[in-house]
């Protein structure tokens, strides 16, 4: 293989394209909170590293936290811009919390949301559910369910999340869908033995990447797989390419204290290939630059 073929190979290989999709209990989220400039700092880069971020537990009355949250987060990151979708104030009493979805407007965009309809009142938040388009000719469109459950009726919550299941991919005519959030689905909240029950455990094509003995808390006293991401569908089960809790303390180097003022929950988030590595990728002008100016170099004249 001559250099600038093997050049422009490894140039396409490296090119197929991650897209990260997160969730995070961001535990309590007020106006109050977020005007804190490490609480601030610190989301602003943990909501950076995702493409779509599904924030839980935002408890804002004022309704300014979000568009605060927003406006620094494209001030931080040249990768965006970054828009929001919010769902309705969600719950059954003076507690209500709001579903909020920040992603990378130029890479995807909202088809279509709506709360689901929970008749029969299961959940203390339902589910808010939205279609992202993707930049994918394997997977142009993706359905996400985000939940965070009640710790006093996890299964019950949980197995109506597999009857959400079933209306979405019955609404938008696809089985590719994405159930993230924090289920409390662990500990005391949920044995292993009722886990193991659960309709999304027992019935066929749902594929739980957040493993159960996973630590998706910030104590150093808790060990317990609360927040999860399960996967639904043969094209987005085929593009996983990573999936894991994001322990920021370590990362970012805070102490615990320091952590818990950001929240008691670590992200979890999957990441998706959304091209093939044998799929050519568009080059743009700099790698063209830099291929005749290597040419000549990397091939001489015989």
């Amino acid at each position: 293989m001559h250099y600038p073929t093997a050049f422009l190979f490894l140039i396409l290989v490296n090119g197929a394209q991650a897209f990260r999709i997160c969730a995070f209990n961001a535990q309590r989220l007020t106006l109050a909170k977020v005007a804190r400039e490490q609480v601030m700092d610190t989301l602003v880069r943990i909501l950076a590293r995702c493409d779509i971020m599904v924030l839980q537990e935002v408890v804002d009355s004022s309704g300014s936290a979000i568009p605060l949250l927003l406006r620094e987060l494209n001030r931080f990151d040249a990768s965006g811009p970054y828009s929001t979708l919010s769902s309705p104030q969600l719950g059954r009493s003076t507690y209500v919390e709001t579903y909020v979805y920040f992603y990378r407007s130029h890479k995807t965009q909202v088809l279509s949301s709506y709360v689901y309809d929970d008749e029969d009142d299961v959940f203390a938040r339902e589910p808010f559910v939205a279609q992202f388009s993707l930049p994918s000719d394997v997977l142009p469109s993706l359905v996400l369910v985000p939940l965070h459950t009640t710790p006093k009726a996890v299964e019950k919550e949980l197995n109506a999340l597999y009857d959400v299941f079933l209306e979405v991919s019955q609404h938008w005519q696809s089985k590719d869908v994405i159930l993230l959030g924090d289920f409390n689905a662990d500990c005391a909240s949920l044995t292993k033995k009722r886990l193991d029950k659960l309709k999304l455990r027992t019935e066929p094509g749902f594929h739980w990447v957040i493993a159960d003995g996973e630590d998706t808390t910030v104590r150093a006293s808790t060990h317990c797989a609360y927040d999860r991401i399960v996967l639904h569908g043969e094209r987005c089960r085929s593009l996983l390419h990573t999936a894991a809790a994001f322990d920021f303390p370590t990362t970012f180097q805070l102490t615990e204290e320091e952590a818990l003022n950001i929240s008691d929950h670590y992200p979890v988030e999957v990441e998706l290939k959304l091209s093939q590595a044998h799929s050519v990728q568009p080059l743009s002008l700099t790698v063209l630059l830099l291929l005749s100016l290597l040419s000549p170099q990397l091939c001489p004249a015989a």
